[in-house]
């Protein structure tokens, strides 16, 4: 059993498409796949609900949090304590779409890994990175006009096609990666770990998932992967952190709970990981450019060559 768990507040919209693209019928080889989804809502002023969730399948549950909670950590600690599987896939903001090779690709992860750390790589929508489209005008509507053309329910490789860049400066696939948007661990091997640190009490959990990222890679006993060709897309909602625009990004006050949680800088792990799957042709020229940034970084940082 895969346990998918995925935490939404106040983004109706965006929760409908992310619902959709964790469905069987858009999800490639998951028919027989043996997963459930745990949609939490932390304690919105506009929620989901219950019928809105179950009519994607059998497979999804909803739970409203009430909360006066910013941050989702503890929802989501508890959602994953509750899951049926001994796999977990977590998505701490519920606006990401996934392509449609995730779930099996994850799958096939945790058959031929003993303990694996699976990641996926994340996109913003749009023609830039979303702190900058949204300076010329990129807005949810012209968001849902691209998504319409590109046809995405049909084949979600095409949302390769609307997007220019990485959610962040990571480089992608073959780059190094501060976090991902959902990513998959062993229940297990997730609270060995203490799961998500629930003193991350920022909007938006802060860099609790950036945090959780690194100490997974600094545990040489958790086998890294990442999903080749897979990613993440992430709707613009109004983030704290994601549709911020730079002036007005809460880096600073996020990284100073960091420091006072960690009492020391945040910085990434350099590690290379395994790759699982396969390039789709739409996300070709995607590749070339996190191949180029990969090599660039690989070959001249002297901390990744140690």
């Amino acid at each position: 059993m895969l346990s998918i768990v995925v935490n939404f507040y106040n983004n109706r919209r965006e929760a409908l498409a992310t619902l959709y693209s964790l469905t069987r019928g858009y999800q490639q080889h998951a028919r027989d796949l043996p997963y459930e989804v745990l949609a939490v809502d932390n304690g919105s002023s506009e929620p989901l609900s219950e019928a809105e969730v179950r009519a994607f399948g059998p497979e999804f549950s909803y739970r409203y949090v009430q909360t006066s909670s910013v941050s989702p950590v503890q929802a989501i600690n508890a959602a994953c304590r509750d899951a049926a599987g001994e796999q977990l896939l977590v998505i701490i903001d519920g606006a990401h779409i996934l392509s449609p090779g995730v779930l099996s690709l994850a799958n096939a992860a945790f058959r031929l890994f003993r303990t694996p750390f699976v990641a996926t790589v994340s996109f913003h929508l749009g023609p830039n990175k979303q702190n900058l489209s949204i300076l010329e005008g990129y807005n949810q509507e012209a968001e849902d006009e691209l998504l319409r053309r590109a046809g995405w329910k049909e084949n979600g490789y095409r949302l390769y096609t609307v997007t220019r860049d990485y959610s962040d400066e990571s480089g992608g696939w073959f780059g190094y990666l501060f976090e991902s948007g959902c990513f998959g661990i062993r229940k297990d091997d997730y609270f060995a770990m203490g799961g998500f640190d629930e003193r991350f009490l920022s909007r938006g959990g802060g860099l609790v998932n950036l945090d959780f990222f690194q100490r997974a890679l600094s545990r040489q006993d958790l086998e890294y992967v990442i999903l080749l060709g897979e990613g993440t897309f992430h709707q613009i909602h109004g983030g704290v952190a994601s549709n911020a625009p730079p002036t007005q990004h809460p880096w600073a006050e996020f990284h100073e709970e960091y420091v006072r949680i960690r009492g020391q800088q945040f910085q990434r792990v350099p590690r290379r990981p395994f790759f699982m799957g396969m390039l789709p042709e739409e996300a070709l020229h995607i590749a070339k450019n996190s191949a180029e940034n990969g090599l660039r970084f690989w070959q001249q940082s002297p901390a990744a060559r140690q």
